[in-house]
């Protein structure tokens, strides 16, 4: 057994060289779960956002809906004669009782599905990464579909936002295969 065998297999302190790379391993490792964290709050705010909207929506099944809304336009303090605020207000007015149930009932599965994601995120499980990637990456289309109909700065930050998000998590997916 050579001096330089025997002095690494002893037990005792680490060189520094080595304890500094596991404290940047394990800081790396903290930012990251902090990362999905923040994305898994953002999913269940998502979510009860979606669960709210539906259950309301839900309560107006069978009343005048357009009514309804042009009182919430007028507590806003929002201008009922702006023209996307009428197109709105005119739109939702046609709706029959089954459309509005099929409203609700979308809003209440895409709050399931973001409760999946925030779910995964949170737990830092890699299914919970993947299903992120799949969902939020199908999304991206028609975000940006949206974005070129009828742009907005609100719906420019979120696509970053999903660009961002769907980018770190392949990233992350990747380079733990990688090293995993």
């Amino acid at each position: 057994m050579s001096a330089a065998n025997s002095f690494d297999s002893r037990p005792g302190p680490q060189p520094l060289l080595q304890r500094g790379r596991s404290a940047g391993a394990s800081q790396v490792r903290r930012r990251d779960g902090m990362l999905l964290r923040i994305i898994a709050v953002l999913k269940f705010l998502k979510a009860a956002s979606l669960i709210a909207l539906s259950v309301g929506v839900f309560r107006t099944m069978h009343q005048d809906i357009g009514m309804r809304l042009e009182h919430w336009v007028r507590a806003m303090h929002l201008d009922p004669g702006n023209r996307h605020i009428e197109m709105f207000l005119e739109r939702v007015s046609n709706l029959s009782p089954a459309q509005v149930k099929r409203l609700g009932l979308v809003g209440l599965l895409y709050a399931g599905l973001f409760l999946v994601e925030g779910t995964g995120l949170w737990l830092q499980r890699r299914w919970g990464e993947w299903a992120t990637v799949v969902i939020t990456g199908l999304l991206i289309p028609v975000e940006v579909y949206e974005i070129l109909r009828l742009p907005s700065a609100a719906k420019i930050l979120v696509l970053i936002v999903n660009v961002a998000v769907v980018g770190y998590l392949v990233y992350r997916i990747r380079t733990n295969q990688e090293t995993g």
